[in-house]
């Protein structure tokens, strides 16, 4: 009974985080740009579409993670915990480091760590997922890119559409678009939290959907102002169009892969977007931005980083042994001492910075 209390407390705790990081983002763009005026109408419309996305579209997602990565029936109350508390570490320490893991990959990894420990592992799905991983940022900044193109053509043609009824119409587009964004986001990440809990039995996949979607929305509601503030209004610099196609973009493909059911780390196919968005811009020289590089070690570390401390936990509790502690302690060690690399790029514009502002 309280190890159930206790699987269930982290789950929808790692629910309100989710919300209150990833899902909240997806209004950034219209409250930045000035569509949404007041911040807590755009984390209401967060809330809703997060929600709806994930009580009407979460289900096969959460499938994937219950029972298609491992056996459902390995999947027992305790490893449950097991996955949760790998997932939440992971994300605890990446806090700490400074390191924007993904939620999805941190709770594939962990369930693909359990996998390992126990010998039981659908190789078929795993790569799948991780082609989609690959693919999908891919074309999320192929299409930014193409459409950024378009919309260069399209506002040095007609300058009038980003001005005056033209402007409140693409306004009400980006909050439909970011709305469509939010909805995505909890087709695809309700089962990052609720998964392991439907695959032991303890609710429902129905429940587990309704219950985690509400938990999701509760976190971007009520903790993602800080979030909604930073990308709106500090990390945005795109017009409308601009951040109507970013958005409309990264939602559709997310929700392409949840009816496939494919978790996917729906912050890095955003991140693609305006990379292809900046690169059409800009050319090469967004290349130059240490931004990629987190991107890279986003995608490198989320997966193996949850892996190494559910497998670790597994044999821990199942047999315990040193020389395991020893290797979770230095492989976190080795994780936190990259993440504060900077790639020397970088380091000369930091510095550059600094003289001009001295």
């Amino acid at each position: 009974m309280i190890t159930t209390l206790l699987a269930c407390m982290i789950a929808f705790f790692f629910a309100i985080n989710i919300g209150a990081s990833g899902a909240a983002a997806s209004m950034g763009i219209a409250y930045g740009s000035g569509a949404v005026k007041h911040k807590k109408t755009a984390l209401l419309i967060c809330g809703i579409g997060v929600f709806l996305g994930a009580a009407l579209g979460g289900e096969e997602v959460v499938r994937t993670i219950g029972s298609e990565i491992v056996p459902e029936s390995i999947i027992s109350i305790h490893v449950a915990l097991i996955i949760l508390s790998s997932a939440s570490i992971s994300l605890f320490i990446a806090n700490l480091s400074g390191i924007p893991l993904s939620t999805s990959e941190v709770t594939v990894g962990a369930v693909v760590g359990v996998g390992i420990a126990y010998q039981v592992l659908f190789v078929d799905t795993l790569v799948i997922i991780i082609m989609y991983w690959i693919l999908i940022p891919f074309v999320a900044f192929l299409l930014a890119y193409i459409t950024n193109k378009g919309i260069k053509k399209i506002t040095v043609k007609y300058p009038f559409l980003l001005k005056g009824n033209w402007s409140k119409c693409l306004g009400i587009v980006v909050i439909l678009t970011g709305f469509l964004e939010a909805f995505s986001a909890g087709m695809n990440n309700v089962a990052n939290s609720v998964g392991p809990l439907v695959a032991s039995g303890i609710i429902t996949i129905e429940q587990g959907t309704v219950t985690g979607g509400l938990f999701v929305a509760l976190g971007a509601f009520f903790l993602g102002g800080k979030v909604i503030e930073t990308n709106g209004k500090k990390l945005t610099n795109l017009n409308l169009l601009q951040g109507s196609a970013v958005s409309g973009i990264g939602a559709t493909l997310v929700m392409i892969a949840s009816v496939f059911g494919i978790p996917v780390p729906h912050t890095q196919v955003t991140t693609c977007s305006i990379l292809g968005v900046g690169a059409s811009d800009k050319g090469n020289d967004i290349w130059k931005n240490a931004i990629v590089t987190k991107v890279v070690k986003t995608w490198v570390i989320s997966p193996f980083f949850s892996l190494v401390i559910s497998y670790s936990l597994v044999k821990l509790f199942a047999d315990f042994n040193v020389s395991r502690v020893v290797v979770l302690v230095l492989f976190i060690a080795v994780v936190y001492i990259a993440s504060l690399w900077v790639p020397k790029q970088s380091q000369h514009m930091y510095k550059r910075k600094m003289a001009i502002k001295k």
